[in-house]
């Protein structure tokens, strides 16, 4: 998952971003609330981790504006110095996810980034089960009753973005965003094959395990998309 951090302190943007990269997102930085706006008019975020306190925009005009544009399905979590009960109403009614006040835990803050990634996609626990496969996120394996599958990191990656959105079809750009954080300003080539050969190596894996279920779809000229029967359901 994409991270866009907005924050003008440059040692905080930098710690807090290599925390998340070791915790498998993929962050993109703003310091300044135009820089920002202009991410956010052009790029799709999982989550937005946004600072009130920036030096030419408040960060709940910010918030606003990205409820109205392109990112109005992102995450927004409010990182802020500001912690008086008015501030968290007011974020918090014009959309935030959660606010959280500085000085904050980063292992708290990535909690309550994978709490909102469970609310947002009807999720309860850490395990996503399809078929006779289990994605654990608690772990980051693939099993198939009781055989470990191996599989790189962006296959999983892949795997569980997939089924946070299943039954729907994810566009390449989708997939180059979300899952290798590739944003328009970095120019990335979303037609290049690198996407096909991870779903090829992908399916394969999961082929060897269930021969008779194309798990993950071909929708030509799309994208991609797995298949309706993989319902996410609770596991033990």
């Amino acid at each position: 998952m994409n991270v866009l951090i907005v924050e003008d302190d440059r040692a905080l943007a930098r710690e807090l971003g290599i925390f998340l990269y070791n915790e498998h997102y993929y962050c993109d930085f703003a310091r300044t609330g135009r820089e920002a706006s202009e991410k956010l008019f052009v790029n799709e975020y999982d989550f937005v981790l946004l600072d009130l306190g920036l030096p030419d925009q408040d960060g709940l005009q910010l918030l606003a504006q990205a409820r109205q544009e392109r990112n109005q399905k992102a995450s927004i979590i409010i990182l802020s110095a500001r912690g008086s009960v008015d501030d968290r109403i007011n974020g918090l009614n014009l959309g935030a996810d959660d606010y959280l006040p500085k000085p904050y835990s980063l292992l708290e803050l990535g909690s309550r980034m994978q709490a909102v990634t469970r609310r947002k996609h009807g999720v309860v626990l850490d395990k996503l089960a399809f078929g006779g496969f289990v994605l654990s996120l608690g772990d980051r394996s693939l099993r198939h009753s009781e055989t470990l599958l191996d599989v790189t990191r962006k296959e999983f990656e892949l795997l569980h973005y997939l089924l946070l959105h299943r039954g729907k079809v994810l566009t390449r750009l989708q997939l180059s965003e979300h899952i290798w954080g590739n944003t328009i300003n970095d120019s990335a080539d979303h037609d290049s094959n690198y996407i096909n050969v991870h779903v090829k190596n992908l399916r394969k894996k999961l082929a060897q395990q269930d021969p008779a279920t194309e798990w993950v779809e071909t929708v030509r000229g799309i994208g991609y998309r797995l298949r309706l029967e993989a319902n996410p359901d609770l596991t033990t």
